[in-house]
């Protein structure tokens, strides 16, 4: 039995599942790591790719996260374990070190510091993270990481939760004060969008998955964070240089907020608007 569980869902990922598995395994030992890639709906050769790079592919014809982070817990075996998406990049260190923190008492969950590369992109990217990492929620969250870590009581809360479209905030919101921990030693590198046009689809996707929570639809009942205009208007003040980046942080924010409510009147939190310049 492996040490530590890594599921990874992959759906349509040949250009960036190599450069993530060749990270995790940098420093492995054997049997140190159990990595899982769940290909779902695929027609590339994500499968191909991971297996060469030794992971254990588990194939779903139905292109749904969700579905294949459930399918990925059926046959993973050990503990730790850890949720990883395919388009972000950690190291073996940092996987440890995820582990480490939850051999704390009470913690349930972990996850690593955001390291987000902005050479290449336009100023509308650079401006909106430069808002979206100052938010207390965002700093705090185990959200918007691409990676949770989980220990076996944890996992277990997963089997509750709704199949929602933002499948990372729901977990993190199984989690309350003092059961979960951002690890300072642990970092990813989540690559930001290299175009405006990738940056709202992305932006009008969390905006479509916060509302499927609010609503309640698929069971969903938690209470998720909300930025408040009071929270970046006080932000402008402490720093008059953010001002610009605040407007332009809020109009994205109305624009994806209009574009979630014609998904959310169609029913539709199918659709999966990626960005695909981050893969590039």
């Amino acid at each position: 039995m492996a040490e530590t569980s890594i599921i990874i869902p992959a759906h349509n990922e040949e250009r960036v599942i190599g450069r993530l598995l060749t990270r995790l395994a940098a420093s492995a030992g054997p049997g140190e790591f159990e990595v899982i890639v769940v290909t779902n709906g695929c027609t590339d050769r994500t499968a191909e790719i991971a297996e060469a790079h030794g992971a254990r592919v588990v194939d779903s014809p139905i292109p749904s996260k969700w579905q294949a982070l459930r399918l990925g817990d059926t046959v993973a075996t050990g503990f730790p374990r850890l949720y990883v998406d395919a388009d972000i990049e950690i190291g073996t260190d940092d996987v440890r070190a995820l582990c480490r923190a939850l051999t704390a008492p009470g913690i349930l969950a972990a996850a690593p510091e955001r390291h987000l590369p902005m050479t290449g992109r336009p100023w509308m990217v650079r401006w909106y993270y430069d808002v979206w990492t100052r938010l207390p929620d965002v700093r705090a969250a185990l959200w918007g990481r691409g990676v949770v870590a989980l220990t076996e009581e944890g996992n277990a809360r997963l089997a509750t939760l709704p199949q929602v479209i933002g499948d990372d905030l729901v977990i993190a919101l199984a989690f309350g004060p003092g059961e979960s921990e951002i690890v300072s030693a642990a970092k990813v590198t989540i690559h930001p969008p290299r175009t405006a046009a990738d940056l709202m689809r992305r932006r009008i996707r969390t905006a479509t998955g916060g509302s499927q929570i609010d609503r309640g639809d698929q069971g969903a009942t938690v209470n998720r964070p909300k930025t408040g205009m009071g929270q970046l208007l006080r932000m402008a003040k402490a720093e008059p240089r953010l001002a610009p980046r605040v407007a332009l942080f809020l109009g994205l924010a109305l624009v994806a907020k209009v574009a979630a409510r014609r998904a959310v009147r169609k029913g539709d939190y199918t659709t999966w608007l990626r960005d695909e310049s981050s893969r590039a």
